[in-house]
């Protein structure tokens, strides 16, 4: 099966800041994680976009 491509945006800024890839079939809900946003110069939580 193909890995589908994410895009994580900051919850805090609103910036979209980094992509990953995902199996929607292991993982259906939105990813959500905790990556370092280079707008805010700290590390906030990035959820997965639609």
């Amino acid at each position: 099966m193909a890995r589908e491509l994410v895009i994580m945006e900051c919850t805090e800024c609103k910036r979209r800041n980094y992509t990953t890839t995902k199996e929607k079939r292991n993982t259906p809900e939105r990813l959500e994680k905790k990556k370092y946003c280079p707008f805010e110069r700290k590390h906030t939580v990035h959820k997965e976009t639609r």
